[in-house]
């Protein structure tokens, strides 16, 4: 479970948001509306210890994230966080597949295991037949397909969409979220999506507004 206590952000003096607390269980969707400015972003990289905060904490499964150091941190994102965002991310140089297995072969996962993991994954996704396909030749809906593959592929315990259907027509919008919802609720993973699109919205287990004095149920 994903436990979030009194987070708050600073820029100089201004708080971008103060008091942020809320809990995510596995298994569980819940996606974070906010105003365009509010730090939903900001929000995400805080969770993951991508970005600082001046106070709060974030805990996840009894880790105390934001008191680990930068190298245990690094680790810990590696082993438990998966990210998927708006841009995809996905690396023009390697295959469908070679982008999938990059964070098992973070984790030097042996290569038998690894293959195997890659191919599960992406049959999850839909994408079963398109192992060698380069970047360049999918469409938007199927490069996001990849990230959502390799933000899983390792299983992480806590799951971080960043507006992931932003650069995507409605109708792949919505076959991205009930794919991502299908496979948070399959893996048991914590995820957090923050969205400006209601519509995105609608197919979270909850929602949460994000304000700049804290966070409140939508």
């Amino acid at each position: 479970m994903l436990k979030v206590q009194a987070l708050g952000k600073q820029y100089g003096q201004t708080w971008v948001f103060r008091g942020v607390s809320f809990q995510v269980s596995r298994g569980e969707l819940v996606a974070v509306l906010g105003e365009s400015g509010v730090g939903k972003s900001t929000l995400l990289n805080g969770l993951a210890g991508l970005d600082s905060v001046q106070e709060g904490q974030v805990e996840l499964d009894d880790t105390q994230v934001l008191g680990l150091s930068e190298q245990s941190l690094a680790h810990w994102r590696r082993r438990h966080v998966g990210f998927v965002f708006q841009a995809f991310h996905v690396l023009p140089h390697l295959s469908v597949s070679q982008n999938v297995a990059l964070p098992l072969l973070l984790l030097q996962m042996p290569r038998a295991e690894r293959e195997a993991r890659v191919c599960d994954m992406l049959q999850a996704v839909g994408l079963e037949g398109l192992q060698t396909r380069e970047p360049r030749t999918l469409s938007g809906g199927q490069l996001q397909r990849v990230a959502i593959a390799r933000a899983l592929v390792h299983r992480p315990t806590l799951l971080l969409a960043d507006e992931p259907t932003g650069n995507l027509d409605q109708q792949s919008a919505e076959r991205i979220i009930s794919l991502l919802r299908q496979q948070v609720h399959t893996l048991k993973a914590a995820c957090v999506l923050v969205t400006h699109s209601k519509a995105a919205a609608q197919a979270a287990d909850r929602i949460l507004q994000l304000r700049a004095d804290g966070i409140w149920p939508g």
